[in-house]
């Protein structure tokens, strides 16, 4: 019923294929106009109105490596590394 459509993106002017699948879940929604951007300038678009996270600096409670998170470390709570957490996961599976 759908085919591949190519559109030109109005932000970058590069041209995109707005897929039968695509298509098919925009009438699903009920959406009634094509994409007016590629998936990129939609990503940079949606990323650029999300605020900035601030990011804190611990040490892990785990191998002692400094650790970049997004949430103010208290002194009561250990804090891990990405790896290490990762690992607590692994074996609580």
């Amino acid at each position: 019923m759908y085919e591949d459509k190519t559109l030109i993106c109005k932000e970058c002017g590069n041209e995109f294929v707005f897929t039968a699948g695509e298509q098919e879940f925009y009438a699903e929604k009920g959406f009634e106009n094509e994409p007016q951007r590629c998936k990129a300038c939609r990503d940079a678009r949606k990323t650029a109105r999300r605020p900035e996270r601030e990011m804190f600096t611990a040490v892990c409670a785990s191998c002692g490596k400094e650790a970049r998170v997004p949430f103010r470390p208290r002194e009561d709570r250990p804090v891990y590394c990405s790896e290490c957490f990762a690992k607590m996961k692994e074996e609580q599976a």
